[in-house]
């Protein structure tokens, strides 16, 4: 099984998918991942030779920021937007969208449970 970035790639697909399951690889990465490496994109991840897979690790690992490194960076970003009390940051913090979109309708993922159910009548109160 080859391991790549601390990630088991599934055996059975070709290796230009297999790729994208490392966080911070897409199709374009991992097309140009297999280039440098000079690995052929068609081969499944199974088939890929010792020499392969120490190729494509050696790629990954010196030229792009991936797994672990992205997600604390990417953490440490939001942290930074958070610390200096931007728009974006407070966007964050409170869990609310960041990109401009509405919140009056929508916005449910990012809203999460803090929405009311829409129609429910209460029950009629004792006089």
């Amino acid at each position: 099984m080859a391991r790549i970035a601390g990630v088991d790639l599934p055996r059975d697909k070709r290796v230009e998918i297999a790729l994208t399951y490392i966080y911070g690889v897409g199709l374009a990465r991992s097309q140009e991942i297999l280039q440098k490496a000079g690995v052929n994109p068609d081969t499944r991840a199974r088939d890929l030779s010792d020499a392969d897979i120490v190729a494509l690790r050696q790629v990954v690992e010196e030229e792009y920021q991936v797994e672990g490194d992205l997600r604390r960076w990417e953490a440490f970003n939001i942290k930074r937007l958070m610390d200096i009390g931007s728009y974006r940051g407070r966007r964050h913090r409170a869990g609310l969208p960041v990109r401009g979109q509405r919140t009056r309708t929508n916005a449910r993922t990012r809203r999460s449970n803090k929405r009311t159910v829409a129609g429910k009548k209460k029950p009629p109160g004792k006089k």
